[in-house]
Protein backbone atom coordinates (compact mmCIF):
# COMPACT_ATOMS: atom_id res chain seq x y z
CA UNK A 1 0.00 0.00 0.00
CA UNK A 2 2.63 2.15 0.55
CA UNK A 3 4.55 1.62 -2.27
CA UNK A 4 1.52 2.30 -4.29
CA UNK A 5 1.20 5.90 -2.63
CA UNK A 6 4.61 6.35 -2.77
CA UNK A 7 4.38 5.88 -7.01
CA UNK A 8 1.10 7.82 -7.18
CA UNK A 9 2.93 10.72 -5.24
CA UNK A 10 5.86 10.52 -7.69
CA UNK A 11 3.62 10.56 -10.73
CA UNK A 12 1.33 13.78 -9.33
CA UNK A 13 4.99 15.59 -8.82
CA UNK A 14 6.06 14.35 -12.30
CA UNK A 15 2.96 15.92 -13.85
CA UNK A 16 2.93 19.19 -11.59
CA UNK A 17 6.52 19.78 -12.92
CA UNK A 18 5.46 19.02 -16.70
CA UNK A 19 2.96 21.64 -16.14
CA UNK A 20 5.30 24.04 -14.52
CA UNK A 21 8.03 23.74 -17.47
CA UNK A 22 5.42 23.85 -19.77
CA UNK A 23 4.14 27.25 -18.75
CA UNK A 24 7.35 28.15 -18.11
CA UNK A 25 8.41 27.71 -22.01
CA UNK A 26 5.49 29.59 -23.08
CA UNK A 27 7.34 33.03 -23.96
CA UNK A 28 5.63 36.75 -23.49
CA UNK A 29 4.10 38.38 -26.12
CA UNK A 30 5.35 41.92 -24.80
CA UNK A 31 7.63 43.50 -26.66
CA UNK A 32 10.65 45.57 -25.00
CA UNK A 33 11.82 48.23 -26.65
CA UNK A 34 14.80 50.92 -26.39
CA UNK A 35 16.07 53.84 -27.75
CA UNK A 36 19.66 54.92 -27.20
CA UNK A 37 21.35 58.08 -29.17
CA UNK A 38 25.34 56.10 -28.35
CA UNK A 39 27.07 59.35 -29.45
CA UNK A 40 29.19 59.35 -32.37
CA UNK A 41 32.47 57.73 -31.67
CA UNK A 42 34.88 59.99 -33.56
CA UNK A 43 33.88 62.36 -30.89
CA UNK A 44 36.73 64.16 -28.92
CA UNK A 45 35.00 63.00 -25.38
CA UNK A 46 37.81 62.27 -23.70
CA UNK A 47 37.54 60.18 -20.58
CA UNK A 48 33.99 59.42 -22.27
CA UNK A 49 35.27 58.43 -25.28
CA UNK A 50 33.95 55.73 -27.35
CA UNK A 51 36.92 53.47 -26.54
CA UNK A 52 36.21 54.04 -23.03
CA UNK A 53 32.59 53.61 -22.98
CA UNK A 54 31.60 51.01 -25.74
CA UNK A 55 31.74 47.73 -22.86
CA UNK A 56 29.32 49.72 -20.26
CA UNK A 57 26.96 50.74 -23.30
CA UNK A 58 27.09 46.91 -24.51
CA UNK A 59 26.11 46.05 -20.69
CA UNK A 60 23.69 48.77 -20.52
CA UNK A 61 21.19 47.45 -23.60
CA UNK A 62 22.00 43.90 -22.35
CA UNK A 63 20.30 44.45 -18.65
CA UNK A 64 17.26 45.57 -20.54
CA UNK A 65 17.34 43.12 -23.37
CA UNK A 66 15.40 44.93 -25.59
CA UNK A 67 13.51 42.87 -28.51
CA UNK A 68 13.61 46.32 -30.63
CA UNK A 69 16.45 48.81 -30.00
CA UNK A 70 16.85 52.37 -31.93
CA UNK A 71 19.86 53.32 -32.45
CA UNK A 72 20.99 57.61 -32.81
CA UNK A 73 24.74 59.03 -34.08
CA UNK A 74 25.30 55.36 -35.21
CA UNK A 75 28.61 55.12 -36.66
CA UNK A 76 29.20 52.44 -39.20
CA UNK A 77 32.10 51.13 -36.86
CA UNK A 78 29.58 51.56 -33.91
CA UNK A 79 26.76 50.07 -35.79
CA UNK A 80 29.14 46.52 -36.99
CA UNK A 81 30.25 46.53 -33.08
CA UNK A 82 26.59 46.21 -31.91
CA UNK A 83 25.98 44.01 -33.80
CA UNK A 84 29.01 41.77 -32.92
CA UNK A 85 28.29 42.01 -29.30
CA UNK A 86 24.69 41.81 -29.07
CA UNK A 87 24.77 38.06 -30.61
CA UNK A 88 20.79 37.25 -31.72
CA UNK A 89 20.07 40.78 -33.34
CA UNK A 90 20.18 41.62 -37.13
CA UNK A 91 20.72 45.04 -37.94
CA UNK A 92 19.75 47.32 -40.40
CA UNK A 93 21.69 50.89 -41.24
CA UNK A 94 22.94 53.18 -43.64
CA UNK A 95 24.84 56.40 -43.57
CA UNK A 96 22.65 59.57 -43.91
CA UNK A 97 25.12 61.10 -46.01
CA UNK A 98 24.94 58.70 -49.35
CA UNK A 99 22.40 55.60 -48.21
CA UNK A 100 25.37 53.86 -47.95
CA UNK A 101 28.47 54.34 -45.12
CA UNK A 102 29.16 57.97 -45.34
CA UNK A 103 27.65 59.95 -42.05
CA UNK A 104 25.84 58.59 -39.05
CA UNK A 105 23.40 56.02 -38.62
CA UNK A 106 19.49 55.44 -37.55
CA UNK A 107 20.42 51.93 -37.05
CA UNK A 108 17.81 49.64 -35.71
CA UNK A 109 18.34 46.13 -34.40
CA UNK A 110 15.73 43.46 -33.93
CA UNK A 111 15.35 39.98 -31.96
CA UNK A 112 15.81 37.08 -35.24
CA UNK A 113 14.35 34.65 -32.86
CA UNK A 114 11.12 37.15 -32.65
CA UNK A 115 10.99 38.89 -35.47
CA UNK A 116 10.62 37.78 -39.60
CA UNK A 117 11.95 40.54 -41.39
CA UNK A 118 9.30 41.00 -44.07
CA UNK A 119 10.38 44.85 -45.67
CA UNK A 120 12.89 47.84 -44.74
CA UNK A 121 14.59 51.01 -45.70
CA UNK A 122 14.94 54.80 -45.12
CA UNK A 123 13.73 57.40 -45.85
CA UNK A 124 15.27 61.07 -45.54
CA UNK A 125 13.59 64.22 -43.99
CA UNK A 126 13.39 66.44 -46.62
CA UNK A 127 11.58 67.92 -48.99
CA UNK A 128 12.42 64.61 -51.32
CA UNK A 129 12.22 62.16 -48.90
CA UNK A 130 13.33 59.28 -51.50
CA UNK A 131 16.61 61.07 -52.57
CA UNK A 132 19.54 59.63 -50.17
CA UNK A 133 21.45 62.52 -48.48
CA UNK A 134 18.55 64.82 -49.44
CA UNK A 135 18.73 67.96 -46.71
CA UNK A 136 15.90 70.46 -46.63
CA UNK A 137 14.31 73.89 -44.35
CA UNK A 138 16.94 74.87 -42.18
CA UNK A 139 18.21 71.57 -41.11
CA UNK A 140 22.24 71.74 -40.57
CA UNK A 141 22.74 68.68 -41.09
CA UNK A 142 21.42 65.47 -43.21
CA UNK A 143 19.05 63.91 -41.04
CA UNK A 144 16.58 60.38 -41.50
CA UNK A 145 14.57 57.38 -41.00
CA UNK A 146 15.10 53.73 -41.23
CA UNK A 147 12.30 51.23 -41.07
CA UNK A 148 11.97 47.83 -41.21
CA UNK A 149 8.34 45.90 -41.24
CA UNK A 150 8.49 42.68 -39.17
CA UNK A 151 6.19 39.06 -38.49
CA UNK A 152 5.77 38.87 -35.00
CA UNK A 153 6.71 34.98 -34.98
CA UNK A 154 5.14 34.29 -31.66
CA UNK A 155 2.01 36.19 -32.92
CA UNK A 156 2.15 35.22 -37.10
CA UNK A 157 -1.41 35.47 -37.71
CA UNK A 158 -1.58 39.25 -36.10
CA UNK A 159 -0.91 42.59 -38.18
CA UNK A 160 2.94 43.04 -38.78
CA UNK A 161 4.87 45.48 -37.12
CA UNK A 162 6.13 48.57 -38.56
CA UNK A 163 8.97 50.05 -36.49
CA UNK A 164 10.62 53.50 -37.07
CA UNK A 165 13.76 54.81 -35.78
CA UNK A 166 14.99 58.30 -36.82
CA UNK A 167 17.39 61.31 -35.54
CA UNK A 168 15.79 64.89 -35.69
CA UNK A 169 17.82 67.57 -36.63
CA UNK A 170 19.76 69.91 -33.37
CA UNK A 171 19.52 73.45 -34.59
CA UNK A 172 17.18 73.55 -37.67
CA UNK A 173 13.24 75.19 -35.80
CA UNK A 174 11.45 74.41 -38.89
CA UNK A 175 13.11 71.21 -40.16
CA UNK A 176 12.36 69.82 -36.73
CA UNK A 177 8.93 70.46 -36.99
CA UNK A 178 8.47 69.81 -40.68
CA UNK A 179 10.05 66.21 -39.94
CA UNK A 180 7.60 65.57 -37.11
CA UNK A 181 4.52 66.46 -39.55
CA UNK A 182 6.85 63.75 -42.47
CA UNK A 183 6.92 61.06 -39.93
CA UNK A 184 3.40 61.66 -39.33
CA UNK A 185 2.36 61.04 -42.75
CA UNK A 186 4.22 58.07 -42.82
CA UNK A 187 3.19 56.33 -39.89
CA UNK A 188 -0.26 57.07 -40.14
CA UNK A 189 -0.10 55.43 -43.86
CA UNK A 190 1.72 52.22 -41.96
CA UNK A 191 -1.48 52.20 -39.48
CA UNK A 192 -3.37 50.91 -42.20
CA UNK A 193 -1.76 48.02 -42.63
CA UNK A 194 0.75 47.41 -39.33
CA UNK A 195 0.79 47.94 -35.82
CA UNK A 196 3.37 50.73 -34.95
CA UNK A 197 6.24 51.20 -33.17
CA UNK A 198 8.93 54.80 -33.46
CA UNK A 199 11.81 55.46 -31.48
CA UNK A 200 14.01 58.08 -31.55
CA UNK A 201 16.42 61.81 -30.77
CA UNK A 202 13.87 64.32 -31.59
CA UNK A 203 16.16 67.43 -30.23
CA UNK A 204 12.69 68.48 -28.62
CA UNK A 205 11.48 68.42 -25.77
CA UNK A 206 7.55 67.61 -24.97
CA UNK A 207 6.55 71.09 -25.36
CA UNK A 208 7.20 71.63 -28.48
CA UNK A 209 6.29 72.54 -31.58
CA UNK A 210 7.61 69.33 -33.29
CA UNK A 211 6.16 66.83 -30.30
CA UNK A 212 2.72 69.10 -30.86
CA UNK A 213 2.76 68.11 -34.75
CA UNK A 214 3.66 64.59 -33.96
CA UNK A 215 1.41 63.42 -30.89
CA UNK A 216 -1.36 66.22 -30.62
CA UNK A 217 -4.35 65.79 -32.65
CA UNK A 218 -4.64 67.43 -36.14
CA UNK A 219 -7.18 68.24 -38.54
CA UNK A 220 -9.74 66.54 -36.00
CA UNK A 221 -7.69 63.16 -36.65
CA UNK A 222 -6.41 61.51 -33.45
CA UNK A 223 -2.35 61.30 -33.63
CA UNK A 224 -1.18 57.73 -34.67
CA UNK A 225 1.06 57.10 -32.12
CA UNK A 226 0.83 58.09 -28.37
CA UNK A 227 3.72 59.06 -26.34
CA UNK A 228 4.57 56.09 -24.07
CA UNK A 229 6.27 58.03 -21.04
CA UNK A 230 3.18 60.02 -21.09
CA UNK A 231 0.68 57.39 -20.71
CA UNK A 232 2.75 55.92 -17.88
CA UNK A 233 3.43 59.44 -16.18
CA UNK A 234 0.85 62.12 -17.18
CA UNK A 235 2.53 64.47 -14.93
CA UNK A 236 5.58 66.36 -16.15
CA UNK A 237 8.22 66.35 -13.47
CA UNK A 238 11.14 68.25 -13.08
CA UNK A 239 13.77 64.99 -13.76
CA UNK A 240 12.45 64.33 -17.25
CA UNK A 241 15.74 65.09 -19.04
CA UNK A 242 17.53 62.61 -21.29
CA UNK A 243 20.51 65.05 -22.56
CA UNK A 244 23.01 64.04 -20.01
CA UNK A 245 26.12 65.40 -21.70
CA UNK A 246 27.76 62.48 -19.55
CA UNK A 247 26.63 64.24 -16.45
CA UNK A 248 24.80 61.48 -14.23
CA UNK A 249 23.24 64.23 -12.34
CA UNK A 250 21.87 66.21 -15.48
CA UNK A 251 18.17 65.13 -15.23
CA UNK A 252 16.45 68.31 -14.86
CA UNK A 253 16.57 69.29 -19.07
CA UNK A 254 13.78 68.42 -21.92
CA UNK A 255 12.99 64.90 -22.71
CA UNK A 256 14.03 64.73 -26.22
CA UNK A 257 14.21 61.36 -26.53
CA UNK A 258 10.86 59.25 -27.43
CA UNK A 259 8.94 56.34 -28.19
CA UNK A 260 5.74 56.06 -29.38
CA UNK A 261 3.54 53.43 -30.08
CA UNK A 262 0.24 53.07 -32.20
CA UNK A 263 -3.75 52.39 -30.26
CA UNK A 264 -2.97 48.15 -30.85
CA UNK A 265 -0.14 48.40 -28.16
CA UNK A 266 -1.19 48.46 -24.24
CA UNK A 267 2.13 50.39 -22.74
CA UNK A 268 3.03 48.04 -19.60
CA UNK A 269 6.54 49.73 -18.59
CA UNK A 270 7.84 53.81 -19.94
CA UNK A 271 10.89 54.84 -18.30
CA UNK A 272 14.22 56.88 -18.67
CA UNK A 273 17.08 54.72 -17.98
CA UNK A 274 19.40 55.94 -15.67
CA UNK A 275 22.36 53.63 -15.29
CA UNK A 276 25.57 55.20 -14.62
CA UNK A 277 28.79 53.67 -12.93
CA UNK A 278 31.53 55.56 -11.00
CA UNK A 279 30.14 58.49 -12.23
CA UNK A 280 30.05 57.71 -15.67
CA UNK A 281 27.17 57.38 -18.07
CA UNK A 282 27.63 54.59 -21.19
CA UNK A 283 26.35 57.89 -23.54
CA UNK A 284 25.98 61.34 -23.22
CA UNK A 285 21.88 60.36 -23.20
CA UNK A 286 19.82 58.60 -20.99
CA UNK A 287 18.42 55.43 -23.16
CA UNK A 288 14.34 55.50 -23.19
CA UNK A 289 12.90 51.80 -22.60
CA UNK A 290 9.11 50.68 -22.84
CA UNK A 291 7.23 47.71 -22.70
CA UNK A 292 4.45 47.03 -24.58
CA UNK A 293 1.76 44.63 -24.69
CA UNK A 294 -0.55 44.08 -27.80
CA UNK A 295 -4.52 44.68 -27.03
CA UNK A 296 -6.51 42.16 -26.42
CA UNK A 297 -8.60 41.54 -29.84
CA UNK A 298 -11.75 42.65 -29.88
CA UNK A 299 -14.45 40.07 -31.26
Amino acid sequence: MISIRFATAILLLSFTCAVALGQGAKRSTDVRIMSFNIRYGTANDGENHWDKRKEFLIETIKAFAPDLLGTQETLGFQRDYLAAQLSGYEVLGVGRDDGKEKGEMTALYFKRDRFEKLDGGHFWLSETPDIAGSKSWDAALTRMVTWVKLRDRLQPKAKPIMYFNTHFDHRGEQARTESAKLLRRRVAEARKTCRVIVTGDFNAGDNSDPYRAFFDKSENAAAPVADVFRVVNPTRSANEGTFSGFKVEATTGPRIDWIGVSPEWQVVKAMIDRTAREGHTPSDHFPMVAIVRPQATRR
